[in-house]
This record gives C-alpha cells, structure tokens and sequence, in this order.
C-alpha cells in the first residue's frame, strides 16, 4: 500500500483507465456516418470517416477555445459540412446525438464495477475525464459521487481544473487526493502538478516517458488499487 496516507478523495480517469476507449470511438463514429448516409447523403458521399476527423481537428487548431469541449467540436464541425453540402445544418444536433449514444455503450473492463462499489463506500469518489462519455449513461452509473468532464469545468487535463473541481466538491485538501489514470502526462504528470498524488494504471506494459517523474505507484488494473490503499 501508499503508506503514511489518509485518502479522503480519489479521482479516476475514464477512457483506457476504467474501459477500452479505441473501439467505442471507431463504432461510435461508424454509427454517426452510417446515420450521415442516410439523412445527408452528399456530405456522406463527399467525405469518409478519416477526413471528417480531419476537417473536425483543423477546426479545433483553428478555435481552441472549443477545443475542450469534444461535443460542441463536433456539432459545430458537422454544422459547417451539413451547410456546405446543401443541408440543413440543424441537422448536427440530432446527429450529434447518434454519436454520443454509440459513445456512452462502453464495456469495462471485468474488475471495474467491483472495486469502484468498495471504493466508493470508503471515499469520494469522482471522475475526472477529456472525453465527452457521459458516466450516467453507462454500465458504470451510480457508482461515482460526481463525473466531471473538461466540457463542464471549461478546460481539459492537464489543466487543473478538473482536479480543482473535485477538490472543491469533496471539501478535501490536497494531500488527501489521489488521482488514479493511464496516461503519463495528461494523468500522472498533471494531478501531480495539481498537488494530488498519483496511481499509473499500465495495462498494456508500457514503457514509462524517460525523463517524466514516476507516479507514487503503478498498477496492472483495478485490484492493484485496492490492494495499494489496504483494508477500509
């Protein structure tokens, strides 16, 4: 275990942390295209999966301001090429809605539910997340005390502010935090900026960035976090 800590607030991140990310966003924007052939077909006909991604990521060099905020990104982006193709660019928003559907239909991975019940009986327990899938609409609902995501608290990781978020909600200080997430810089690197502690969740058996400070621990998956914290 993390010796010498009280834990009052964990943080967790979502995609690759607490599911597979990858294959929900490729079936996610299948279904959005697959929606898109049907109700704008010569936008449809004009673009494929991979250059919308491309128009959509040149919008957001363009406006970073909304680059934060994947769900507006993407109605906004949608709007553009529904209007330059001849339909009604109203039509981003029910599309938009096709995606988010497709996006919430996450599969964790097999010890997730389990632990997070025993976490959550024994702290706060709060998500933390860049992404747009929306926790209350997944296999994984009622199982935090809050979902945080950069489009709510207006900037994305490793901007603090989704750490200072829970902080201010759980009314804890910051050496009684500790983040827990998958990616070296975005997670480990960023809550650790934000004064929390740091769990790397390696599931693949990565190689850790040379020249980054190591997390305070590294675990395979979940049960290693239960078994790090010790007895309730």
């Amino acid at each position: 275990m993390i010796p010498g800590r009280r834990w009052s607030l964990l943080t967790l991140d979502l995609d690759d942390t607490l599911w597979p990310c990858g294959a929900v966003i490729a079936a996610a924007e299948q279904a959005l295209y697959d929606w898109l052939a049907c109700h704008a077909p010569r936008l449809a006909a004009a673009h494929s999966i991979e250059s919308m991604r491309s128009h959509r990521l040149a919008l957001a060099r363009r406006r970073p301001e909304s680059a934060h905020d994947l769900t507006r990104l993407r109605q906004e982006a949608l709007r553009a090429l529904l209007d330059e193709h001849g339909h009604d660019a109203a039509l981003a928003e029910p599309a938009t809605a096709v995606f988010r559907a497709a996006r919430n239909r996450v599969e964790p991975y097999a010890e997730v539910p389990s632990v997070l019940l025993q976490l959550r009986a024994r702290y706060t327990l709060v998500s933390v997340t860049n992404g747009n899938a929306q926790v209350e609409h997944t296999p994984l609902r009622g199982l935090f005390h809050l979902s945080l995501t950069a489009a709510g608290v207006g900037a994305a990781k490793p901007d603090p502010a989704l750490f200072e978020a829970a902080l201010a909600f759980a009314g804890a200080a910051r050496p009684a935090a500790l983040h827990v997430g998958d990616d070296p810089y975005l997670d480990v690197a960023a809550a650790r900026t934000a004064g929390f502690s740091t769990v790397w969740v390696n599931r693949g058996q990565g190689q850790w960035p040379a020249g980054l400070v190591r997390p305070d621990a590294e675990i395979s998956d979940l049960n290693g976090l239960l078994d790090l914290l010790g007895p309730g």
